[in-house]
C-alpha cells in the first residue's frame, strides 16, 4: 500500500514537473498493481491529455468514471477533454456535462451546476453545427434530468423550444432539397418519386413535430401558439402526403383530421384546416354536414372561392339546409366583426356576399369552382347543375371531379366512398342526356358501380332506369324506376317518369291515369316544380293524343291541345312541347308558318327534338336553303341522338347525315359528303337516296369506281320489293353512273345509260348535252387508241342526234363545243372525209352569213357560211380539199357560236375563244406546207383568239403556252415569252416545257433544248412529244442509236393520232434496217408498218410516208398490197405533174416506178414489171446537172429496175435479154457482188459452154474483188462439183472452211449456208479436205458454231432414230430457244424447225404455233400423229 502512495507522489511529482512521459509510465506502472486504482486513472488520463493523446486519455477518463461514478473530478476532465476538441465530441461532451451537473446538483451546488449546463450550451452554440446546437439545447428542457434543478436557471422552454423550431425549419427544408438535387441524377430516377423517397427519409429522422407540439405546450402567448398550431398541421399533412398507403398514412391522417377539427371547434380562422374539416368528411348526404359549421366558414373566408360555392348552393332552392334567420345573420355579423375587429378599426366592412337573383348564383358559384379544388365544392357544384339540367357541364365538371378525387385519394389514403358514389351518379345522370345515346353505357357502368356496393341508391337505380327509357328498353325502365319509387315513395319525379315509360310503351290509358294522380300533387307544389309540372301536362296530353288518333279529336283544342298549351304556359322553354304543336299546325290547323315556328322553336331549345327537326330540314330543302338544312342537321348529328349505342333496341336515324351529305354536296365539299353519307348507311343500310349520294360524291372527288359500287348497290334496291322507289327517282341514279360510266372511259355503257335516261326523261335537256359529249369524247378516245373509223362513226352519231334535240339546247355553250369538236375530228382522220356530213352540218350551222354569232375575227379569218353550204359537184382530187376545208370551216363555225353564246360568262367566254383559237391553228396546220411558210389568215385568227383569252383570264397557263405555239414561227421572242409565263404559272406543265424545247429547236439552240426536253420528262414522263424532242436532239448530233430509242419509246406511249411521233419513229426504222444485215426479223418490221397504217388514215395525202409504208411491206412480203399503194401513189404523183411540171413530182414517179417493178416482179406479174422497170430506166437516164434525180438516186434506181427487168425476162424465158438487163445491172452499180451473183445464176441456167464459163470468170472476177462474199463462194463450190472438177473443188472447199471458221463479216444465215455447200461436198465424196463425210461436216458445225441451231439439227437429222439424234435435236431446240428475240434475231421459221426436229407431239403442235407457214412443222406434226 505504501508503495503505491510512493508510485502516485512520484507521478504527481512528475506532473508537476511536465514530465508527462515519466508521469505516464510511473501512472501505469500503479495500474499494473492496482487496476482499480482511481487517482492512478485520472493522472494517466491527464498526462496522456496533455500529450494529445487525446482518445486514450478519454477511456482512461471513461475507465475512471466507472470507478467512482459519483466523483467530480473524472467527468470534470472528460468536460475539459471534450472542450477542445471543438464539435467532434459534443454528443459525449453532453452525456459529461449531464453527470458532471447530477453530481453538483446531488451536492447542492446549483451554480455549478448552472455553470456546467451553460458552459455546454455556450460552447454547442460557438463551436457546432446549428443541429447540434439543437441537440445541445435539449440539455434545459423540460425533458432534461437536470431541468428540475434548474428550473427558474434557464430559460424558459417556450422560449428554447421556439429557437430549436426556427433552427430545424429551414435545415430540413435545406436536407431536402439537397438530397432530391443529388438523387435525381441517378441513372432512371424520376423527381417526383425522389422527392417522396427524400422527404420519407427525412421526416423518419425529424424532431420538429415533437418541437411543435412541445411548444404549443409550453408557451403562453396565444397568438404564437396559434400560429405553431398552424405550422404543426402542415407539417402533419406534408408527413401524410410522403408516406406510402399503408399503418403509418392511416396514422398519420388521423393527426391531421384531428388538429384540422380542433382548429375548427376553437374557431380558429386558418383556412387550411377548414378546408381540411369540410373536404375529408365523407357523408352520404350533403345534409350530413354542420350547416353551421358551413356558415362559419363563409364568415372567416369571404373571399375564398369554396366560400362562393358554399354560399350559392346555402341560399339556393335545393339546399336541404334551414335557411339563415335574420337573427342568426346578426350573431354571424357579430362573431365577424368580433373576429375582424382590426379590419373595422381599420375601416374595414364584411365581404360575405349573398346573391340575390338565380343568375347572380350561378355566376357566382362558376367562378369559385373554375379557380379551386374542393371535394365539397365539386360535390355541390355538381348537384347544383344536375339541379339546372347543365349536362354539358356537370360532365365535364365531373370527370375533372373525379381525377381530383383519385389524386386526393392517394395523397391522403382515405377511400371517400360516398364522395366516388356521389360523383359517379352526377356523371352518370349527366351522360344519361348529354349527346344521348352516345354515353349511356359509360353511364350504365358509373351506376352499377354505385349499386355493386349500395343497391339500394335511389339515384342510381332512377339513371339505369333513364337509360332503358332511352333505349327503348320499356320493361327494364319500368322495374328500375319502379324500385327506385319504393325507396322514395314521395319522389314526383320518379312517379312522372315511370307512368311515361309507360306511355312509350303503348300502355297510354295506364300513364294517364298515373300522371293525372299526380297534378294535383304538383300544382301543390307551386312554383318551384313549374319544369316537372309543364313536363307533366305535356306528357298527359301525349297520353290523350294518343289514345283517340282520329282527326277530329286531335283537332280539337280541348283536348290533348289544351294540355301542350298548359305545358308551355308552365314552362316556355319545354321543348318536346313545341314539337308537338308544330305537328298539330302542320298536319291538323294547316298552319304552315306557325308550325314551321313551332319546329324552329323546338330545335332552339333541345337538338335532341329529331322530329322537329327533320320537318324542319325538310321545309328549309323544299326552299333551297341549304345552308340552313346542314345547320339543323349538325345540330341533331352533334345532339348524340342519331346514332344508337351498343346493344340497344332504339334503331338509329340516318336522315341527318343524309342531309349533311346532301348540303355539303351543293358546296362541293365532296370528303365531307362522303363522310356523311357512309355514316347514313352504316345506320340505313337500305337507304337509297343515300346509295345514290354517296356515288354522286365519289364521282365529284374523283374515285370512280368506288362511285360505280355504290350506284350499282343503289340499283340493287330498286329491284328490291321492300325498297318504294318511284321512277321518277331512278333516273338520276343512272344519269350518274352514266357520268361515272364516261370517266372511266366506258362510253358506250355510258351512251347507252344516257340514252335510257332521255326515253324516260326527254325534256332534260343537261342529258341530252352530257350524251353529246360522251359521244364526242368515245370519238375522240377512239382516235388517240388509233379506232378511226369507230372515231368517225362517233362524231357522226354526235352530229346526227344533235340535230334532233330540242331547240333550246342549241342554244349552251356546251352544245357548240361538242358540234366543233365532232367537226374537228374529220380534220385529224382525213382519211375518212368523204363520210363528213355536210348535210347534218349545213343544217345545225345553217347558211346566213350575215349572222352576228359569225362575226366573230371574220375580218381576219374571213371564215363564213360560203364552204360549208356548198353542194357542188367537184373533181376527184379536189374533193378532198373541199371536204377538209368544209370540216375546218365548221369547226370554226362551231366555236364562233360558243364565244357569242358565252357573251356573260367570262371563265367561259375565255375558253370559248381557247377553243377558236385551236381551231383557226388547226386549219392553218392543215395546209399545205409552201401556204405555211408565211402568217396565214388563220394564224392571225388563232394569235387574236389566243390574246383575248388571256386578256379575260391572264393567270391560265394554257393560254398562255397555246400563244407560244401560234407565235413560234412569227415571233420567237413572243412565244418565248409565252411559254415562260405560262411555266410560271404551272412549272409541271409537261407540254409547256416541251414546246420550249421545239422552239428551241427552231432557234438551233440544241444544249438548252436538251435541257428542257430532260425537264418535261421529268413533269411527266408519259409525255411522248417530249421524248420525242429529245430523239430529235440525238438525231442532230448525230446519234442516230439514241435517237431511235427515244423514238421508239414515244411510239410506245403516244396516242395513236400523233403524227410527228408515227413519222420519226418509221423513218428512224426503215434507216436502221437499210443498215442492219439482210436477215433482219420480220417481227421488228410490224410496228413501223402499223405507225405508217395510221399516218395513211390520219393524212392519206402524205404520199412520202405511204411510199415507205409500200417499202416496209415488200420487206414483209404483202406485195400486193406493196403494189397497190405505189400505184396510187405513181398516179397521184402523175396527176399532180400534169398540173404543175414540178421536177420533185418526175423524181418520185420514177422511184415509185421502180419500186412498183419489184412489187410486181415479186407477184409473178413479170410483163408488168418489165413495163415499170422500163418506164424507170427511161425516166432516170438523164445523167445532166439539171436532172431531178441526185448521181446515187439514179444509180440506185437504174440498178433495180435493171434487176427486175433482168429477172422478170429470166421468168418469161427471154435469158438474153434478162443477161443483157443484167450486165447494165453490173454497170449501173459497178460490180456489184449479188448481182454478179445473179448474173451467173442466169448465165449458169442457160446451160451453154461458154455461157457458163462466162460465169465461172463473173464469180472469180467478184471473189478477187471480195474474197469474203459468202455467196459467190458458195455458187463456185456447187459449180466446180456440178462439173466434177476436183482442183477447183479442192480450192473452193479450203476458202469454204476458212470462211466458216470466221465470225467476222459472215452472219448466221451464211453459215448456213455454208455448212450445207460442205455437207453436199462430203456427201459426193469430193472436195479433198471435206473429209469425214456428212456427219463430220456437221460435228464441224457445231464446234464452230455451237451457239446456231442449223448444226444441231444438221446432226440430229443425220442420227435420226438414235440417241445421239434425239440429243442433237434437243440441243438444236435450247439453242434456237436462245436465239429468238430479245435476245437474238433468230427468224420464226428457224425456231419452228429446231421445234419440229425433236419428232414430240408437243414440240411438233408448238412450231405450227410459231410459225404456221413453216411446213416442217405440220410435217412433224403428221409424223407424230401417224407414229
Amino acid at each position: 500500500m505504501s508503495s503505491t502512495k510512493a508510485l502516485l507522489k512520484a507521478v504527481n511529482d512528475f506532473i508537476k514537473q511536465s514530465k508527462w512521459d515519466d508521469a505516464i509510465e510511473s501512472a501505469k506502472d500503479v495500474l499494473q498493481k492496482d487496476p482499480k486504482n482511481y487517482h492512478a486513472h485520472i493522472f494517466l488520463a491527464f498526462a496522456l491529455d496533455k500529450k494529445n493523446n487525446v482518445e486514450e486519455a478519454e477511456n482512461t477518463y471513461l475507465d475512471a468514471t466507472k470507478i467512482k461514478p459519483a466523483d467530480q473530478t473524472a467527468w470534470q476532465g472528460l468536460v475539459k477533454l471534450y472542450q477542445r476538441q471543438g464539435n467532434k465530441k459534443l454528443k459525449q461532451y453532453k452525456h459529461a456535462a449531464i453527470k458532471l451537473g447530477e453530481i453538483f446538483r446531488d451536492a447542492n451546488d446549483m451554480f455549478k451546476c448552472q455553470d456546467v449546463v451553460d458552459k455546454f450550451v455556450d460552447h454547442a452554440r460557438t463551436q457546432g453545427e446549428r443541429l447540434q446546437y439543437v441537440d445541445a439545447l435539449d440539455i434545459q428542457l423540460p425533458e432534461s434530468p437536470l431541468y428540475e434543478a434548474l428550473e427558474g436557471r434557464v430559460p424558459h422552454p417556450a422560449k428554447t423550444y421556439e429557437i430549436q423550431a426556427k433552427i430545424v425549419e429551414p435545415e430540413e427544408k435545406k436536407r431536402i432539397n439537397t438530397l432530391v438535387g443529388e438523387r435525381r441524377t441517378r441513372i432512371g430516377a424520376r423527381v417526383s418519386e425522389v422527392t417522396l423517397e427524400v422527404k420519407r427519409e427525412v421526416y423518419r429522422q425529424s424532431k420538429l413535430g415533437h418541437i411543435y407540439r412541445q411548444l404549443i405546450d409550453w408557451t403562453t402567448d396565444d397568438e404564437l401558439r396559434r400560429t405553431y398550431e398552424e405550422k404543426l398541421l402542415q407539417y402533419c399533412h406534408d408527413r401524410l402526403m410522403a408516406w406510402p398507403p399503408g399503418e403509418e398514412k392511416n396514422q398519420e391522417m388521423e393527426i391531421v383530421r384531428k388538429l384540422a377539427n380542433d382548429m375548427v371547434i376553437i374557431r380558429h380562422p386558418f383556412k387550411f384546416a377548414w378546408d381540411i374539416a369540410l373536404n375529408w368528411q365523407d357523408h352520404k348526404e350533403i345534409k350530413e354536414w354542420d350547416v353551421t359549421v358551413l356558415r362559419q366558414y363563409c364568415v372567416f373566408f369571404p373571399d375564398s372561392d369554396l366560400n362562393r360555392v358554399i354560399m350559392g348552393f346555402l341560399t339556393s332552392d335545393i339546399s336541404p339546409f334551414p335557411k339563415e334567420t335574420p337573427a342568426q345573420n346578426d350573431a354571424a355579423a357579430d362573431a365577424e366583426s368580433e373576429d375582424e375587429s382590426e379590419d373595422d378599426d381599420a375601416g374595414g366592412v364584411p365581404t360575405t356576399y349573398v346573391p340575390l337573383t338565380e343568375e347572380d348564383r350561378l355566376l357566382m358559384m362558376t367562378e369559385g369552382i373554375s379557380s379551386g379544388d374542393s371535394l365539397l365544392a365539386y360535390r355541390l357544384m355538381g348537384e347544383y347543375y344536375q339541379h339546372l339540367e347543365e349536362h354539358e357541364s356537370n360532365v365535364e365538371l365531373m370527370r375533372k371531379a373525379i381525377d381530383f378525387l383519385k389524386t386526393e385519394r392517394t395523397k391522403t389514403g382515405m377511400a371517400f366512398r360516398n364522395t366516388g358514389d356521389a360523383y359517379s351518379l352526377y356523371l352518370g345522370t349527366a351522360l344519361v342526356f348529354y349527346q344521348s345515346p352516345r354515353n349511356h353505357q359509360e353511364a350504365k357502368n358509373l351506376f352499377d358501380g354505385v349499386l355493386a356496393h349500395d343497391p339500394t341508391s335511389t339515384p342510381a337505380m332512377i339513371g339505369v332506369g333513364l337509360i332503358y327509357e332511352e333505349e327503348e328498353d320499356y320493361d327494364e325502365a319500368i322495374d328500375f324506376l319502379e324500385r327506385a319509387l319504393q325507396g322514395d315513395p314521395a319522389n314526383l319525379r320518379v312517379k312522372t317518369e315511370a307512368a311515361w315509360v309507360k306511355a312509350l310503351k303503348g300502355d297510354f290509358a295506364t300513364a294517364k291515369a298515373e300522371l293525372e294522380a299526380c297534378m294535383p300533387l304538383l300544382t301543390k307544389k307551386g312554383q318551384n316544380n313549374k319544369e316537372l309540372l309543364s313536363q307533366t301536362q305535356y306528357r298527359l296530353g301525349y297520353c290523350i293524343w294518343n289514345l283517340d288518333t282520329s282527326k277530329s279529336a286531335r283537332k280539337s283544342r280541348s283536348g290533348a291541345y289544351s294540355y301542350f298549351l298548359e305545358s308551355l304556359k308552365s314552362n316556355l322553354n319545354y321543348a318536346p312541347a313545341y314539337t308537338i304543336l308544330g305537328i298539330y299546325y302542320s298536319d291538323y290547323a294547316k298552319d304552315k308558318k306557325r308550325a314551321r315556328r313551332c319546329f324552329q322553336k323546338a330545335v332552339e331549345l333541345s337538338p335532341s327534338e329529331v322530329l322537329s327537326a327533320e320537318r324542319l330540314a325538310r321545309s328549309f330543302a323544299d326552299d333551297g336553303d341549304w345552308d340552313r338544312v346542314e345547320l339543323v342537321a349538325q345540330r341533331v348529328v352533334d345532339s348524340g341522338k342519331v346514332k344508337p349505342p351498343p346493344g340497344s333496341k332504339r334503331k338509329g336515324i340516318s336522315w341527318p347525315f343524309s342531309a349533311l351529305g346532301v348540303a355539303e354536296l351543293n358546296k362541293q365539299d365532296y370528303h365531307k359528303a362522303i363522310v356523311s353519307f357512309q355514316a347514313a348507311l352504316r345506320i340505313s343500310p337500305n337507304d337509297y337516296h343515300s346509295w345514290v349520294g354517296l356515288g354522286e360524291s365519289y364521282h365529284g372527288s374523283g374515285r370512280y369506281i368506288a362511285a360505280t359500287k355504290a350506284l350499282m348497290n343503289a340499283q340493287k334496291l330498286e329491284e328490291s320489293p321492300d325498297v318504294e322507289i318511284t321512277g321518277q327517282e331512278t333516273w338520276f341514279t343512272k344519269f350518274i353512273l352514266a357520268e361515272v360510266k364516261r370517266e372511266l372511259g366506258e362510253f358506250d355503257e355510258a351512251i347507252a345509260l344516257y340514252k335510257q335516261v332521255l326515253e324516260e326523261r326527254p325534256e332534260e335537256d343537261g342529258v341530252a348535252i352530257s350524251l353529246m359529249q360522251a359521244m364526242v369524247d368515245n370519238a375522240l378516245v377512239s382516235l388517240d387508241k388509233g379506232f378511226f373509223g369507230k372515231s368517225v362513226d362517233h362524231a357522226v352519231s354526235a352530229l346526227k342526234f344533235a340535230v334532233e334535240t330540242p331547240a333550246a339546247i342549241k342554244d349552251t355553250f356546251n352544245f357548240w363545243r361538242a358540234i366543233a369538236d365532232a367537226c374537228s375530228l374529220f380534220t385529224s382522220v382525213q382519211g375518212r372525209l368523204s363520210e363528213f356530213p355536210k348535210e347534218l352540218v349545213q343544217g345545225l350551222l345553217g347558211s346566213d352569213e350575215a349572222a352576228p354569232e359569225y362575226q366573230v375575227l371574220k375580218d381576219i379569218d374571213a371564215v363564213g357560211t360560203a364552204v360549208v353550204s356548198t353542194n357542188g359537184i367537184f373533181h376527184d382530187n379536189e374533193k378532198m380539199g373541199i371536204d377538209l376545208t368544209r370540216a375546218m370551216h365548221a369547226t370554226i363555225l362551231a366555236h364562233k357560236r360558243a364565244v357569242h353564246l358565252s357573251a356573260n360568262d367570262i371563265h367561259a367566254q375565255a375558253v370559248a375563244y381557247y377553243n377558236l383559237g385551236w381551231a383557226e391553228y388547226r386549219a392553218h396546220s392543215c395546209l399545205p406546207a409552201h401556204l405555211r411558210k408565211k402568217a396565214t389568215r388563220y394564224l392571225k385568227a388563232a394569235i387574236s383568239c389566243f390574246k383575248r383569252a388571256i386578256e379575260l383570264e391572264a393567270g391560265n397557263s394554257e393560254f398562255w403556252n397555246a400563244l407560244g405555239v401560234v407565235t413560234s414561227t412569227v415571233n420567237p421572242a413572243v412565244s418565248q415569252h409565252s411559254f415562260v409565263r405560262s411555266l410560271h404559272l404551272n412549272e409541271r406543265g409537261a407540254h409547256s416545257w416541251t414546246n420550249l424545247g421545239v422552239l428551241a429547236l427552231l432557234q438551233n439552240d440544241l444544249q438548252l433544248a436538251n435541257e428542257v426536253f430532260t425537264k418535261a420528262q421529268s413533269a411527266d414522263p408519259d409525255f411522248a412529244h417530249a421524248w420525242l424532242g429529245q430523239g430529235l436532239v440525238a438525231l442532230l448530233l448525230g446519234d442516230q442509236k439514241e435517237a431511235r430509242g427515244l423514238f421508239i419509246h414515244s411510239m410506245d406511249i403516244a396516242e395513236a393520232s400523233s403524227l410527228a411521233t408515227r413519222r420519226l419513229y418509221s423513218v428512224s426504222m426503215f434507216d436502221h434496217i437499210l443498215s442492219s444485215p439482210s436477215e433482219l426479223p420480220i417481227t421488228s418490221l410490224v410496228q413501223p408498218i402499223l405507225a405508217l397504217t395510221q399516218i395513211q388514215g390520219l393524212k392519206p395525202q402524205d404520199l412520202a410516208y405511204s411510199h415507205l409504208s409500200a417499202l416496209f411491206q415488200e420487206r414483209t412480203q404483202e406485195y400486193q398490197r406493196a403494189a397497190d399503194n405505189l400505184e396510187n401513189i405513181c398516179s397521184q404523183v402523175e396527176a399532180d405533174y400534169e398540173v404543175t411540171e414540178s421536177p420533185e413530182s418526175l423524181k418520185h414517179f420514177s422511184i415509185a416506178k421502180t419500186d412498183l417493178a419489184r412489187a410486181l416482179l415479186a407477184q409473178g406479174l413479170n410483163v408488168e414489171a418489165i413495163e415499170a422497170a422500163e418506164m424507170a430506166v427511161q425516166l432516170s437516164s438523164d445523167e445532166s446537172d439539171g436532172s431531178e434525180l441526185t448521181a446515187e438516186e439514179r444509180k440506185r434506181v437504174r440498178l433495180s429496175a435493171h434487176v427486175s427487168m433482168g429477172l422478170a425476162q429470166y421468168y418469161l424465158d427471154h435469158v438474153n435479154d434478162a443477161v443483157g438487163s443484167f450486165e447494165q445491172a453490173m454497170q449501173e452499180s459497178d460490180n456489184n457482188p449479188d448481182v454478179a451473183c445473179v448474173l451467173a445464176q442466169v448465165l449458169w441456167a442457160t446451160g451453154k459452154t461458154d455461157a457458163r464459163e462466162k460465169a465461172r470468170d463473173v464469180l472469180f472476177g467478184v471473189i478477187e474483188q471480195h474474197p469474203t462474199h459468202v455467196q459467190s463462194v458458195c455458187l463456185l463450190g456447187v459449180i466446180a462439183l456440178l462439173d466434177g472438177d476436183e482442183e477447183s473443188l479442192e480450192a473452193v472447199v479450203s476458202e469454204l472452211q476458212n470462211l466458216r471458221s470466221s465470225d467476222e463479216g459472215v452472219s448466221a444465215k451464211e453459215q448456213s449456208r455454208l455448212g450445207e455447200v460442205l455437207k453436199a461436198v462430203a456427201g459426193l465424196g469430193g472436195g479433198g479436205g471435206a473429209g469425214g463425210g456428212e456427219e463430220g461436216q456437221a460435228q464441224a458445225d457445231v464446234m464452230f458454231h455451237p451457239y446456231l441451231p442449223h448444226g444441231w439439227a444438221e446432226l440430229a437429222g443425220l442420227g435420226e432414230g438414235g440417241d445421239d439424234g434425239e440429243g442433237a435435236a434437243e440441243m438444236a431446240l435450247r439453242v434456237a430457244v436462245k436465239g429468238v428475240a430479245p435476245r437474238g434475231d433468230l427468224p420464226a421459221e428457224e425456231l419452228a424447225r429446231a421445234y419440229a426436229g425433236t419428232g414430240r407431239v408437243r414440240d411438233a403442235q408448238t412450231a405450227v404455233m410459231v410459225a404456221p407457214w413453216e411446213g416442217a412443222g405440220w410435217r412433224s406434226l403428221g409424223d407424230a400423229v401417224r407414229g
